[in-house]
């Protein structure tokens, strides 16, 4: 796969972005499927969290077009997409096709999503997510995008028309951005480290903008285990109370929607304590992620980035 201009006619540029971290194989196995779609994007960037498997060799050998961008540490999914949006916004992408490093997208995934998108009459989708399915074919509960809630008959029979569900949020499972919105409301927040840094990001890009589920387009997720976010997530509890604190006080929501997804995130958390196996690990990374999440909010991109302070400076191609 090689860099290539957008084609004549208004062609979207896609650029790809893949975050990774310690999951070489995994990583080979999707760019693989990434190179065989029907229409594959135009520029893969991988951005490695600093893996210690041999990734950044792996990819060198297997992939030499591949743009692969090393940091000097692991900073998450979060940290990892502000950095590969920051690439791709720098590069002139007109769309940016995210995902982790265990996506295996099917060969019409991403021709899908654009055809989808191309298709829709009214303002541009500002968010494509992809169905994302599990090893043995099932819904994967982790990745389900949220429906938008209190959607009106136009925006569902004009997702219908398209083939399409109108959402309010999704995953960094293969997922369609555009560009545009990505440059005006802001990336990835850095400092979410990982969970809920996705739901945060499309949510800000999806408030009075259209976001679209796209059934044609079908990744599988490789996860070690089928399950939703309800999971023993261990000493990672913290992050899911700390961030999703954050995500409920920033501008991301609206009042009405501010009070619903509370109450879900209740009704998870209580979930997530009477399935733990180690409740009183659990009961502490709730004490300290609440604590964080009311006392703290999230440091620019640039502080917990700092190789994100050198690009910003870099000139953008005018769109």
């Amino acid at each position: 796969m090689t860099d290539r201009p957008a084609a004549a006619g208004g062609t979207p540029r896609v650029i790809a972005v893949v975050v990774t971290y310690n999951r070489r194989e995994l990583l080979l196995e999707s760019l693989a499927a990434v190179q065989a779609q029907h229409r594959p994007p135009d520029t893969v960037i991988v951005v490695d969290n600093a893996s210690t498997d041999g990734t950044a060799a792996a990819v060198r050998a297997a992939f030499p077009a591949v743009r692969l961008a090393e940091l000097d540490g692991n900073y998450g999914g979060a940290g990892g997409f502000a950095y590969g949006m920051a690439q791709a916004l720098r590069d002139g992408g007109d769309l940016i096709w995210a995902m982790d490093d265990d996506t295996i997208p099917e060969p019409g995934a991403l021709a899908a999503l654009l055809a989808a998108r191309e298709r829709y009459l009214g303002r541009a989708p500002a968010v494509m997510a992809s169905t994302v399915l599990w090893t043995d074919g099932r819904p994967h509960p982790m990745n389900t995008p949220r429906a938008k809630p209190m959607m009106t008959a136009a925006e569902r029979s004009a997702a219908a028309d398209v083939g399409c569900v109108p959402i309010r949020s999704a995953s960094f499972v293969s997922v369609l951005f555009d560009a545009a919105q990505c440059e005006s409301r802001g990336l990835p927040r850095a400092d979410f480290f990982l969970w809920n840094d996705d739901f945060e990001f499309t949510t800000r890009l999806l408030r009075g903008n259209i976001g679209l589920l796209c059934p044609a387009s079908v990744v599988v997720h490789k996860t070690r285990a089928f399950g939703g976010t309800t999971v023993d997530p261990g000493e990672r509890f913290f992050y899911e109370v700390r961030n999703k604190i954050w995500t409920l006080r920033a501008n991301s929501l609206g009042p009405a929607e501010r009070m619903l997804y509370t109450g879900a995130t209740l009704r998870r958390w209580v979930r997530t304590y009477a399935a733990g196996a180690d409740r009183r690990a659990l009961r502490a990374c709730f004490v300290r992620g609440l604590v964080a999440g009311i006392r703290s909010g999230p440091r620019p991109n640039e502080q917990v980035l700092p190789a994100l302070a050198g690009d910003a400076a870099a000139p953008r191609p005018a769109r």
